[in-house]
């Protein structure tokens, strides 16, 4: 990762950091929010797509083959919905199918 894209994604966090903490008491549904749209700029940066299944796992900054936003620590919602929250791009929906750059195991 070089030292801009870490940048970037430092700054990135703490928007969604402050989004987190600045969230309404009730918590939107995914049907209450938009879909991310795999042209908007933050899904740009992030390298986000709508199917996990497109990206070649060897480009990934950890490398694994199933990588998906449903198994990420940073989505959101019920478990089964096709389109969940995430705390990297508040107030859209990504597909639980969906990838991005920014993946993280859950524990």
């Amino acid at each position: 990762m070089s030292k801009l894209a870490r940048r970037q994604f430092l700054q990135l966090s703490a928007v969604a950091a402050a989004g987190v903490i600045v969230a309404p008491v009730r918590e939107a549904g995914a049907s209450d929010l938009p879909q991310l749209s795999e042209d908007d700029p933050m899904a740009k940066a992030m390298k986000y797509t709508h199917d996990a299944s497109t990206v070649d796992p060897s480009t990934r900054n950890n490398p694994a083959a199933d990588q998906t936003c449903a198994n990420c620590a940073l989505i959101q919602g019920d478990d089964g919905d096709a389109w969940r929250p995430c705390q990297i791009f508040p107030g859209k929906a990504v597909a639980a199918n969906g990838w991005c750059s920014v993946w993280a195991p859950k524990a």
